[in-house]
C-alpha cells in the first residue's frame, strides 16, 4: 500500500506531495505501475488543509475507478485533532467507500460503546473493508478485547501497526515490531501491515515482510530512500521496496 500525502504534508514540505484529487490519481497511477497493491487516500482542501469532505473522496474514487480499476483505494477517516468519531461515520455513510481506516482510538469506544458497536457493525453489515489502526502493542490488546466482546466483528480482520508512533521525532526502529508480534495470540490469523517513519523506514518495512506481514510506504510517514538520499515521488519509494522485497525473495 502506498499513503502518498497523509494529512499534514504540503507542498512547501516537499514538491512530490500530491495535493489535488488529479494529483492524487496521477500518484497512484505510478505508483501502481511501480508495484502497489492499494492507495491510502487523503483529499486536501483548496488550501492543501486535511478535510474529510464526501464530495472529493467520491471523485478521487470515481477517477481512480478509471485510471487504475485494479488498485484497492483505502480512505481514511482521520481525525487530525479537528473531527469527531461522528464526523468520522457521517464521512463514510455519505461515501460508501469499498475499504476505509480507521483508528480505534478516535472512535470513543470508551466513551459511547454502543454507538462504536453500531458502525462497526454497520460496516461489516454493508461489507465495507476495513483496516484498524493501532498505536501501541496495548492498543493491540485492547482490540483483541474488543473482538471478544463483539464491539468489533471479529471475521475478517485487517489492522495497521503504526510503529514508532510516539518515539522520539517519530523514527521507527524495526524493534518496535516485536511488542505487536508477541501481542497476536497464538494461532491467530490476522491480517496485519505496518507503517514506519524515518531513515529506518525501509528496514521496518522489510523486517515486516520477512515476519509475514503487509507494509505501507509513501511520502505519509517518510521521504527517505535506504541510502538517506531524498525521493523526488512516491512511485521512487514503491520502486526502491519492491525491487528489495524481490531481491530477499519476498514479493
Amino acid at each position: 500500500m502506498v499513503a502518498p500525502n497523509g494529512a499534514r504534508l504540503k507542498k512547501k514540505d516537499h514538491p512530490g506531495v500530491p495535493v489535488t484529487v488529479a494529483e492524487t490519481v496521477k500518484c497512484a497511477v505510478d505508483c501502481y505501475n511501480a508495484g502497489a497493491h492499494a492507495l491510502h487516500a487523503h483529499v486536501r482542501d483548496a488550501e492543501e488543509k486535511h478535510v474529510l469532505d464526501a464530495g472529493l473522496y467520491k471523485e478521487l474514487v470515481a477517477e481512480l475507478k478509471i485510471a487504475a480499476p485494479d488498485l484497492d483505494v483505502q480512505i481514511t477517516t482521520e481525525a487530525v485533532g479537528i473531527y469527531s468519531a461522528l464526523d468520522q461515520r457521517k464521512l463514510v455513510k455519505d461515501v460508501a467507500p469499498s475499504y476505509i481506516s480507521v483508528a480505534m482510538k478516535e472512535q470513543a469506544i470508551a466513551e459511547d460503546q454502543d454507538a462504536a458497536k453500531a458502525f462497526y457493525h454497520w460496516l461489516h453489515a454493508e461489507k465495507i473493508r476495513v483496516q484498524h489502526i493501532l498505536y501501541s502493542a496495548e492498543e493491540l490488546q485492547q482490540f483483541l478485547t474488543y473482538l471478544d466482546t463483539g464491539v468489533i466483528p471479529s471475521d475478517d480482520i485487517e489492522t495497521l501497526f503504526v510503529m514508532g508512533r510516539y518515539s522520539a521525532g517519530q523514527k521507527s526502529d524495526p524493534s518496535d515490531l516485536d511488542p505487536f508480534l508477541a501481542g497476536i495470540p497464538s494461532g491467530m490469523d490476522l491480517n496485519w501491515s505496518i507503517c514506519a517513519f524515518g531513515d529506518k523506514e525501509t528496514d521496518c518495512l522489510l523486517y515486516a515482510a520477512q515476519n509475514g506481514g503487509g507494509i505501507r510506504i509513501g511520502f505519509e510517514n517518510n521521504r527517505t530512500n535506504k541510502d538517506l538520499s531524498v525521493a523526488k515521488e512516491n512511485a521512487e519509494r514503491v520502486t526502491e521496496i519492491k525491487t528489495l522485497l524481490v531481491q530477499n525473495g519476498l514479493d
